[in-house]
């Protein structure tokens, strides 16, 4: 009898240990998933697809290193069709799924569903998600509506528009009448308010034109472009992306409209391939990087990256250095915690953090979790090492701004668990 007693204790035991040994193996084993969600279908499809090659591309690249704590990193493909609906949806599912991170950038109002369905989950569950945020905007996401589970790798928009307005400054004598023209959501809105008050603050001009129209939805700019050559603009302001903003450069060079027209994203997809030589400058981008930043500062292990993607998709370009910035942070965040699960602990980790980036050290602001760097404004120019888009005209820096000023106030008051 006691022999049988010890046994069974020793089989238990043995059982026991076994599942335990098996669970480890597979934690060990099985890749670290992020969840892309993202338009993968409808009229920013392409956008979503850019974004999902470079994602992967960046997780190859880290798993070629050793990966995460031995453990590879997946991309997880999820379509919002550009929907705040369905994207809450998306973040149940990757609960569910046993997914830790989720990561979506294009449109501020899929964000601040996605952080709420967070934010949601995670009160209510012990499966938490950390939702990384690679370029949606808005910068309520990090001031009343800022979250422990949120990080932004993106300057947000009051940054972008601070430092535009700056630049715009240097020309004062090019500068007399501005139209404004953006999607009509929390982002455009903000960029359509805050504009017009840095015109009254900094700039000798007047802003003949403030538009906003549906976003993802206009086919045809041009009754918008006749709107801006009757108010006799001489400069556009647009935060407009995708082929919103695509169709909107159309427009304006079908019309032969000679104005400067700066942008948050004229680099992006699509972009200069629709104005192409024609952009040469006038098309103005404020940007955390781009591919001339590698020629001008000689960053010679990065340039090799940039040339790598470009073999390996043609038909795009390098874009988001954000997604490098963001891929190695969490690395560091997660190797310093030793566990890929620990949620809470990954995201104590990236408060604060410091990341030496090609461009410069990076600074995840605790208080809030937006994401300090360096920023460039450059022009088209033909004579640019890489041209953009397969446009034949690149992108050159026309002014640097440092990290100290790339930077901004912040209202967050952060609960955190």
């Amino acid at each position: 009898m006691q022999l049988n007693k010890k046994a069974g204790l020793f089989t238990g035991t043995m059982i026991g240990l076994s599942m335990a040994v098996s669970t480890v193996t597979w934690a060990d084993n099985h890749p670290i998933r992020i969840s892309y969600i993202e338009p993968l279908s409808g009229p920013f499809a392409n956008v979503g697809d850019a974004g999902l090659k470079h994602f992967r591309f960046a997780a190859e690249k880290l798993n070629n290193e050793g990966g995460i704590l031995g453990r590879d990193v997946e991309i997880v493909a999820m379509d919002n069709k550009q929907s705040p609906s369905e994207s809450v949806s998306l973040v149940q599912r990757s609960v569910d799924n046993g997914i830790n991170f989720v990561t979506q950038g294009n449109g501020s109002n899929v964000a601040g569903a996605i952080v709420e369905a967070v934010d949601r989950n995670n009160r209510r569950n012990d499966d938490k998600v950390l939702y990384l945020n690679y370029a949606a905007v808005d910068p309520a996401l990090t001031n009343e509506r800022c979250s422990f589970y949120h990080f932004r790798f993106d300057a947000n928009s009051a940054i972008k528009l601070e430092a535009l307005s700056n630049f715009m400054t240097t020309r004062d004598d090019e500068i007399d009448k501005i139209f404004l023209i953006n999607q009509d959501y929390s982002h455009g809105q903000f960029i359509s308010k805050r504009m017009k008050a840095l015109v009254d603050e900094k700039l000798d001009a007047e802003v003949v034109g403030d538009v906003l129209h549906p976003i993802a939805q206009v086919r045809d700019f041009s009754p918008y472009v006749s709107r801006i050559e009757q108010s006799g603009a001489d400069t556009v302001v647009t935060g407009n992306w995708g082929n919103d903003l695509s169709l909107l450069v159309r427009a304006i060079d079908s019309a032969g409209l000679d104005v400067n027209t700066y942008t948050y994203y004229g680099g992006g997809l699509g972009t200069p391939a629709a104005v192409g030589p024609r952009g040469e400058d006038i098309l103005f981008q404020v940007s955390e990087w781009h591919a001339d930043v590698n020629v001008d500062e000689g960053l010679e292990e990065y340039e090799k990256w940039f040339v790598e993607f470009k073999e390996r998709y043609p038909e795009i370009d390098w874009y988001y250095h954000r997604i490098y910035n963001q891929m190695h942070m969490l690395k560091n965040a997660i190797e310093e915690v030793g566990d890929a699960d620990d949620v809470v602990a990954i995201a104590k980790a990236m408060e604060g953090m410091e990341f030496q980036s090609p461009t410069g050290t990076v600074t995840m602001r605790a208080k809030d979790h937006q994401i300090l760097q360096p920023m460039y404004i450059s022009v088209m120019d033909a004579d640019a090492k890489y041209d953009a888009d397969n446009s034949g005209v690149g992108f050159r820096t026309v002014a640097n701004i440092p990290v100290e000023e790339a930077t901004d106030t912040t209202s967050c008051d952060m609960r955190r668990p």
